[in-house]
Formats: structure tokens, C-alpha cells, sequence
């Protein structure tokens, strides 16, 4: 199968940019004690997750 027939490939890109995200805003978030920061990386991690859960192939 070769990339341009995965029809999952921009799914996956999305939830691989959703778990850079949460890393990024829970460093950031960590880093400044800023609890809104955080809160943005949980909800960048539970909807990584939900795609994990609901478009796995």
C-alpha cells in the first residue's frame, strides 16, 4: 500500500500534531505554572486520544 492510498494518512497527521501540541503546551504550562496552559494540553491529548479510539484502522 503506498502512502497516496492510505486514506488514514491525514488522520494520522492530525493526531501527531495533536500529541506535539499537548507536549508543547503542557512544557509551556509547567514552565510558567499556568493552569489555562494546561488545561489546553489535556484537551489536545483527549482528542488525540478519541481519534486513536475512533479512527483506528
Amino acid at each position: 500500500m503506498s502512502h497516496s492510498d492510505d486514506p488514514y494518512r491525514g488522520l494520522r497527521r492530525i493526531q501527531y500534531g495533536l500529541f506535539l501540541l499537548t507536549a508543547a503546551l503542557g512544557t509551556a504550562g509547567v514552565l510558567t505554572e499556568s493552569l489555562w496552559l494546561m488545561g489546553l494540553a489535556a484537551w489536545a491529548l483527549i482528542a488525540a486520544g478519541l481519534i486513536e479510539m475512533i479512527y483506528r484502522p
